[in-house]
């Protein structure tokens, strides 16, 4: 509960249990808490074809100037998607473990 009172302080507030959310509503809430996995991005590899930007269902890929710099952890809910979709080729999006 206390996590849920800070995310308030900063204007982010947690999704209501078991409820539905209106349409357009997702920058209000911090979705990210629950993650086991997080996406880790080697730049230097990354070839910003942007196919995990396209397919990521929470729109946790940062772009900025047309490249992906990285990725938006308070909405990474850490399904993978973003690192499954990777090419095989270049393969710069791995997932981890969440640290504590």
């Amino acid at each position: 509960m206390k996590k849920d009172k800070e995310e308030e302080k900063e204007g982010k507030k947690p999704p209501p249990l078991g409820g539905v959310l209106k349409g357009g509503s997702a920058h209000e809430y911090s979705t990210g808490g629950w993650r086991k996995l997080r996406p880790v991005v080697d730049l230097g590899k990354c070839t910003n074809c942007l196919i995990c930007w396209v397919m990521c269902p929470d729109s946790a890929v940062v772009v900025e100037g047309g490249k992906m710099v990285g990725f938006d952890l308070e909405h990474c809910k850490g399904c993978g998607i973003c690192a499954a979709e990777c090419p095989d080729k270049v393969r710069a999006i791995k997932m981890e473990e969440e640290e504590g």
